[in-house]
C-alpha cells in the first residue's frame, strides 16, 4: 500500500466524521436520543483515531538515529494500536453505558425528524468515506479477499479505515432501526437497545484491530510473494548457489529487513564473494523495493551440517 493512498483515505474519513459528529450532537440536543449521543461520540472517537493515524504516519518519516538505527517505521503500528484502544474505550464502552442508562430510564424521542435526517445524512457521508477506502485498497489488494487483505496488510491505515467505516455504516443502520422502533412503539427502550448493539459492534471491531496490530508490533516477516521474489533474486547459479537460511522482518509497512546465510564455493576468493554479495543485494532491491536493509553472510554449504542442524523445511524462511 502506498502511503499516499492511505493518507487520502484517512483525510476523507476524517472530513466525513467531523461533519457527522457535529450533526449527531445537534440531533441529540433536539431529540434526546441516546443512539444519537452514542453515535456522536463514536464519530468523535473515529475523528480522533484518524488524527492518530496521521500523526503516526508523520512520525514514521523521521530519519534513523544512533539510538534507533532502523528508523521509526513502527510508529505507524503503535498509533494504530492506540486507535483500537480509543475505539474500545471511548466508542464501545461509552455506548454500552449510555444504552444501559436509556433502558433503565427510557424517555420518548422528541423532534424525531432531527435524528432521522442526521442518520440519513451520516449514511451518505460514511458511504463516501467507505467508497474512498475501498478504491484505495483495491490498488494493492489484488486477488485477496477483504478478510485476507485486512489480515495480511503490513500498512495498518487502510484496514483500520475500512473496518471503522464498515462498522460506522452498520452502527448507523442500528441507530436508525432503534429510533424507528422507538417512534413506532412510543418507547425509548428500543433506542437504548440500539445503543447497546452499537457498543457491542464497536468493541468487536476494536478487538479485531487490536489483534491485527499486535501481530505487526511483534514483528511480521515478508509475505509469500515477497519471499519468493527475494529467494529468486538472491541466487545467481554461479557464485551464490544456495540459501542456507533466511529471515525477514518488517521494520515498517514499507521497509523490510532481509538477513540470510548464503552458500558460496570454497574456491571463491574474498573479492569474488564480496562482489557476489553486492550483486545479490542489487538484485534483491530490484525485485523487492521494500527490502531496504539487507545482510548476507557467506558460508560453505555442508550436507552433513545441514542434516545435523535444524530442518530448513520446519524453520521459517529456511529455504
Amino acid at each position: 500500500m502506498s502511503a499516499s493512498g492511505g493518507t487520502r483515505a484517512i483525510v476523507a474519513a476524517l472530513s466525513a466524521n467531523l461533519a457527522i459528529a457535529a450533526a449527531k450532537f445537534v440531533a441529540f440536543a433536539f431529540s434526546g436520543s441516546s443512539s444519537m449521543l452514542a453515535e456522536g461520540v463514536h464519530s468523535l472517537a473515529d475523528s480522533g483515531n484518524q488524527g492518530l493515524l496521521l500523526i503516526g504516519g508523520k512520525k514514521a518519516k523521521q530519519a534513523a538515529t544512533e539510538e534507533h538505527p532502523f528508523g521509526y517505521g513502527r510508529e505507524r503500528y503503535i498509533y494504530a494500536f492506540l486507535v483500537s484502544i480509543v475505539l474500545f474505550s471511548v466508542g464501545g464502552m461509552f455506548a454500552l453505558y449510555e444504552g444501559y442508562e436509556k433502558i433503565r430510564h427510557p424517555h420518548a424521542i422528541d423532534h424525531w425528524y432531527w435524528p432521522v435526517g442526521v442518520l440519513i445524512f451520516a449514511i451518505g457521508a460514511e458511504g463516501f468515506s467507505f467508497r474512498t477506502a475501498i478504491k484505495e485498497s483495491n490498488h494493492t489488494r489484488g486477488t485477496l479477499s477483504w478478510a485476507e487483505f485486512i489480515r495480511r496488510a503490513k500498512a495498518p491505515e487502510l484496514p483500520i479505515v475500512l473496518l471503522e467505516d464498515f462498522g460506522a455504516l452498520i452502527g448507523l443502520a442500528l441507530a436508525l432501526l432503534g429510533v424507528g422502533i422507538s417512534l413506532a412503539t412510543d418507547s425509548g427502550v428500543w433506542d437504548g437497545i440500539g445503543t447497546l448493539c452499537i457498543g457491542t459492534l464497536l468493541i468487536c471491531i476494536a478487538l479485531v484491530l487490536a489483534a491485527e496490530t499486535k501481530s505487526l508490533l511483534l514483528g511480521e516477516g515478508a509475505g509469500p510473494e515477497s519471499l519468493a521474489r527475494i529467494r529468486a533474486a538472491m541466487l545467481d547459479g554461479d557464485t551464490v548457489t544456495r540459501i542456507i537460511h533466511m529471515r525477514t522482518l518488517h521494520l515498517g509497512p514499507e521497509e523490510l529487513l532481509v538477513a540470510a546465510k548464503i552458500a558460496v564455493d570454497h574456491d571463491d576468493t574474498a573479492t569474488e564473494v564480496a562482489r557476489a554479495i553486492d550483486a545479490a543485494e542489487e538484485r534483491i532491491r530490484a525485485a523487492e523495493p521494500f527490502a531496504r536493509v539487507i545482510y548476507l553472510e557467506p558460508d560453505i554449504y555442508s550436507e552433513a551440517a545441514a542434516a545435523a542442524g535444524p530442518d530448513p523445511d520446519q524453520t521459517p524462511g529456511g529455504r
